[in-house]
């Protein structure tokens, strides 16, 4: 059974730092890319970050790139999100999601999500 949960959210003030880790299980996990995609209070799904199965291909939505980190430990089946100079903006529901292959941009779609972590950015 393929499980993915998120840990590490929280509540932060404006300016200040998380690391959001996302524990695998049930597949081989670098055979494929990971996503992290998070939904703010009374809105959509949006695009956070990417990466491929050897971590060597990465991507991030502009309004994070420089701020935001993805990376991943293939040994430990874990994936991360570093977040930096969080805004309050930032505030969501983090989720961890599985791609259907192994590289970015996934033509596969996304085909387990976790149940996602709260950050909260607020002085």
């Amino acid at each position: 059974e393929v499980q993915l949960v998120e840990s590490g959210g929280g509540l932060v003030q404006p300016g200040g730092s998380l690391r959001l880790s996302c524990a695998a299980s049930g597949f081989t996990f670098d055979d494929y890319a990971m996503y992290w995609v998070r939904q703010a209070p009374g809105k959509g799904l949006e695009w956070v970050s990417a990466i491929s199965w050897h971590g060597g291909d990465t991507y991030y939505v502009e309004s994070m790139k420089g701020r935001f980190t993805i990376s991943r430990d293939n040994a430990k089946n874990t994936l991360y999100l570093q977040m930096n100079s969080l805004k309050s903006e930032d505030t969501a529901v983090y989720y961890c999601a599985k791609s259907g292959g192994p590289t970015i941009p996934t033509p596969y779609g996304l085909d387990y999500w976790g149940n996602g972590t709260l950050v909260t950015v607020s002085s």
